[in-house]
């Protein structure tokens, strides 16, 4: 059962002093932050700094050693990603995750499959479970009509990433966690990229949290960055604040 709503003013994701030790490495030593309904929220720092440790006990992934994590006011530490899932937190991978012999469509109707009704009716109701009309809005939505029967392992890798970003939206999820959506799109698509997911935050309300190298990308997308070196919190600002932050330069930009 989903969930009452959360009370007016209550933060989507909070993460209160998490750790993840992986032996005497500390990937994820004492951070916290919150994201505010409809924000989009950029995470950024050097390789080995903790960001993929921090995503993957934020969804559930890895158990963190110690601290909470909150999704709308509700403790949700250690929970399983299908069970968030279900409360209506979505991501997409570095890796991509989509099915190269099934259509792009296809894709997005079993993106949507495991979240509309039981078991029992997806095995004995209709083939696409009623998702075509959310299918056809997501193609429309990522701009990818002209390539809905196509195979998505046909498609170049900027155009696969689009497809795994309109999968993870296919729920209709509150909020959407993106690592490394930029990764390896050239820039004609990415542009078109951006667009998009400033859509989904505008027309659909959805709040982003996204890891992200592209400075130039990350910067142009997030209302707020937060920076994260040594698996702690070094900046947490505005993309032109943590920019010119002198211990971010330091870190991570360089001079």
């Amino acid at each position: 059962m989903t969930p009452a709503g959360p009370t007016p003013g209550t933060p989507v994701l909070e993460a209160r002093d998490l750790h993840r030790s992986f032996g005497g490495v500390r990937a994820v030593n004492g951070i916290s932050f919150s994201v505010a309904p409809g924000e989009i929220l950029g995470v950024i720092g050097p390789n080995g700094s903790g960001k993929s440790t921090l995503f993957n006990c934020l969804l559930g992934q890895l158990p963190p050693s110690a601290g909470q994590v909150l999704l709308d006011g509700e403790d949700v530490t250690g929970m399983t990603p299908a069970a968030l899932n279900r409360r209506g937190v979505s991501r997409t991978f570095q890796l991509l995750q989509v099915f190269p012999q099934l259509s792009v469509r296809e894709n997005l109707i079993l993106a949507g499959q495991e979240h509309v009704g039981s078991r029992l009716g997806r095995l004995f109701g209709r083939p696409d479970a009623g998702l075509t009309a959310a299918a056809e809005r997501m193609l429309h939505l990522f701009r990818l009509e002209a390539l809905a029967d196509l195979l998505a392992g046909g498609l170049s890798y900027g155009q696969q990433k689009l497809l795994d970003a309109a999968m993870a939206f296919m729920a209709g999820p509150r909020l959407v966690l993106l690592d490394e959506p930029a990764g390896g799109v050239n820039l004609t698509l990415l542009g078109a990229f951006r667009e998009r997911l400033r859509a989904m935050n505008q027309e659909a309300g959805s709040t982003f949290v996204v890891i992200e190298h592209n400075m130039d990308f990350v910067m142009s997308l997030c209302t707020r960055v937060i920076c994260i070196a040594e698996g702690q919190i070094i900046a947490d600002g505005s993309p032109q604040a943590v920019r010119e932050n002198p211990q971010v330069i330091e870190a991570y930009l360089g001079h």
